[in-house]
């Protein structure tokens, strides 16, 4: 039998800034960091200060690794709160790696609403917004409506515009408003493959959630509310004030989470409407597989559709990424094909965060709008 050669892994943090009281993990794609569990392997605090570990693997593993303090809030940041790209090293030796931390997520977030909130939202958003308020209605709850405008809407008057309607609407522009501090970064994204003509000029339309925000975006009495309020309540109140492309082939809609779950709910019930779809992480498996079932049991779209999908892999994205391959096969069963009426991306890294799907943002821009 061949023997298993195996070698050691030294990892040195010498991270500023540790509370008292906290220590310092490693977390990463192998059993002996975790399996990406945020306290998965703890380091040992010496005597020179910094925080070390030995990791023992076969000759030729590949090792992915994040650093934390035991926790996603608190994993290795840089100054705006952003998480660090993945650390990696293929073992092929005994070797060492130290690692620089910059900041912490939770400590630099702080500082950055700190900062942010005393701007205002216009200095915070790049490109022309304007507010709105949608009252009660449809028993739903009142909500702000935020709208961006592309760059050359001001100064070309006779052009018309596709729309995109985003759900979760405090997240998608300003870091002050977003979940945690961290916006998708939308308005940076658009503006700059807009200005690199890898997409067309777009209207985003952010529409806030509420207390509700579940029942609303699920398959459910107030869900299919807070869809009819989307198609006979704000679409129409937009077209009529901005310049859009109203048909169908120029509308589409977009969210995560469950914002990824209604904003398909949205295109395969409502294809007259909608015919493109941005979904990410969505959550199908929400309320014991409802919309799965649903889905199942109903008719494919009678206009054609367009949509991109998308999911993780870490932590609650594996169990969202049973419930896409779930709906995929059921897709495939009634006619829609992949790489022809959509496409779906598979982030083996990405986790359930703002960060993640902001990342992920530019491809379906320029799927969903690809340049005239």
């Amino acid at each position: 039998m061949k023997k298993t050669i195996m070698h050691t892994l030294t990892l040195c943090v010498q991270p500023d800034n540790i509370p008292v009281g906290d220590a310092v993990y490693i977390t990463g794609n192998h059993r002996v960091l975790g399996n990406w569990q945020p306290n998965g392997l703890p380091l040992e605090r010496r005597n020179d200060g910094a925080w070390h570990a030995n990791i023992i693997v076969p000759k030729n593993t590949r090792l992915e690794y994040k650093v934390t303090r035991g926790s996603w809030d608190s994993e290795a940041s840089n100054e705006q709160g952003h998480a660090l790209d993945n650390f990696h090293v293929t073992v092929k030796k005994d070797v060492m790696r130290k690692l620089v931390i910059p900041h912490w997520k939770d400590s630099a977030t702080k500082a950055q609403e700190e900062k942010i909130a005393s701007s205002k939202p216009e200095e915070r958003i790049t490109g022309n917004v304007k507010f709105h308020h949608a009252p009660e209605m449809m028993g739903l709850k009142e909500r702000d409506i935020i709208v961006w405008l592309p760059p050359g809407y001001e100064t070309d008057t006779d052009k018309h515009y596709p729309v995109l309607y985003m759900h979760d609407g405090q997240n998608i522009f300003d870091p002050y408003t977003a979940y945690g501090g961290v916006d998708w970064q939308a308005d940076d994204t658009a503006t700059e493959l807009i200005e690199e003509k890898r997409m067309r000029e777009i209207i985003i339309v952010g529409i806030n959630n509420t207390h509700d925000r579940l029942d609303e975006y699920s398959y459910s009495p107030k869900g299919r509310s807070y869809r009819n309020f989307i198609i006979r309540e704000l679409k129409p109140f937009i077209d009529s004030h901005y310049r859009t492309l109203p048909e169908r082939e120029h509308t589409a809609t977009a969210g995560a989470s469950m914002g990824g779950l209604v904003s398909f709910l949205l295109l395969w019930y409502h294809s007259d409407v909608f015919g493109l779809a941005g979904c990410f992480s969505p959550s199908f498996i929400y309320g014991k597989n409802a919309a799965i079932k649903h889905i199942r049991n109903s008719k494919r779209p009678r206009q054609p559709i367009k949509f991109m999908m998308d999911c993780g892999g870490i932590g609650g994205e594996r169990l969202l990424h049973k419930g896409c391959k779930r709906v995929k096969r059921i897709l495939r069963n009634k006619g829609i094909k992949r790489d022809v009426d959509f496409e779906f991306h598979f982030y083996p890294d990405g986790n359930h965060t703002e960060t993640a799907w902001g990342d992920r943002l530019w491809r379906h821009f320029e799927y969903l709008f690809p340049p005239e």
